[in-house]
């Protein structure tokens, strides 16, 4: 098969004009190639979780899905809000 040069934006183009069902192809094919890194990319996330959720007496492994979610909404609401302005601050 002849090899074809297309810019981005021609690609992008050509995909958008496919079936849907040929559209569920191409994401499948481009989910599965970034698959390993997803995958490494997420255990690293957990092993993360992990070592935070024991800094502050916790056990990421028996938390529920709920505890666990709520637990790294704390966790990002502690990295935006200052210390000094947090209401936990002066208990």
């Amino acid at each position: 098969m002849p090899n074809l040069t297309l810019t981005n934006e021609q690609v992008i183009d050509l995909f958008k004009q496919l079936p849907e069902d040929q559209k569920r192809e191409v994401y499948k094919i481009l989910i599965l190639s970034q698959w390993d890194r997803w995958e490494s990319l997420s255990n690293y996330a957990i092993d993360k979780a992990r070592i935070v959720a024991k800094e502050r007496g916790y056990d990421w492994d028996t938390m529920t899905e709920e505890e666990k979610e709520e637990f790294i909404d704390n966790i990002e609401t502690a990295q935006i809000i200052p210390a000094p302005l947090r209401s936990d601050s002066f208990s």
